[in-house]
């Protein structure tokens, strides 16, 4: 099926085939998708999973210094990922409108595959994104991306009735208020970095993702990025 692009996957059929077979290339090929006829290239996905990360933090050092390159952000690149893409890191993120992940890791068009949700929390559907990621388009390293006052970590410690369905995302935040609570200092902070830490146990509980892991060609870290400064702390 040379050049076809596959646009679409369920997160039930990745299941399907990763909770018995998670070898990546047999997943791969159980979903008809041949990563070596992906028609556009992207040299940082050669990258190891360590200089994944490395290519992060310097990315986020050009940032928070005022010192980006905006590579990948023309026309050019627009024209060549719209054949398709080779993402070299993936990132679970707040949507909080103030952590734009290409922007604050000055990347560009195809660089990252991001999933954004209130509170970065993994939950199913979020884990089966991230499982695409890593094991059909190649992503290196997956970054879960806490932040400086988040309002969905400050809800959860707050405790209050919430409407609609706003609740089913603090769930998987409240019970970290305890665990934070005999830490000194900030305690939004702290819960926060909790936070982060809890949804990459809960990503490592993905045999998808862990096979990868534990054949070097993934890393799952964690990062706390400050509102003031710009910068991201890894944090795990």
């Amino acid at each position: 099926m040379k050049g076809k692009i596959i646009n679409y996957i369920s997160r039930r059929n990745l299941f399907k085939f990763g909770a018995t077979a998670v070898g990546t290339g047999l997943i791969t090929s159980k979903l008809g998708i041949d990563l070596l006829d992906t028609p556009v290239a992207n040299a940082k996905q050669k990258l190891t999973p360590d200089a994944a990360v490395a290519e992060l933090l310097q990315g986020n050092k050009r940032f928070s210094s005022q010192k980006m390159n905006q590579a990948n952000r023309n026309s050019f690149r627009l024209r060549e990922v719209a054949k398709g893409q080779q993402p070299f890191a993936a990132i679970l993120g707040c949507a909080d409108s103030r952590v734009p992940a290409e922007i604050v890791f000055d990347q560009g068009l195809g660089d990252l595959f991001v999933v954004r949700v209130a509170g970065n929390v993994a939950t199913p559907e979020e884990i089966g994104s991230l499982e695409f990621g890593s094991a059909v388009l190649g992503t290196k390293v997956i970054l879960v991306l806490g932040h400086q006052r988040c309002g969905a970590v400050q809800a959860a410690i707050d405790n209050k009735p919430v409407p609609g369905q706003i609740g089913s995302i603090l769930k998987h935040i409240k019970p970290l208020k305890v665990a934070s609570t005999n830490q000194t200092g900030d305690l939004l902070k702290a819960t926060t970095i909790a936070n982060v830490k809890n949804q990459i146990a809960t990503l490592k509980t993905s045999p998808v993702l862990m096979d990868l892991v534990n054949s070097g060609k993934l890393k799952i870290i964690g990062g706390f990025y400050s509102l003031d400064t710009g910068i991201m702390t890894q944090i795990a």
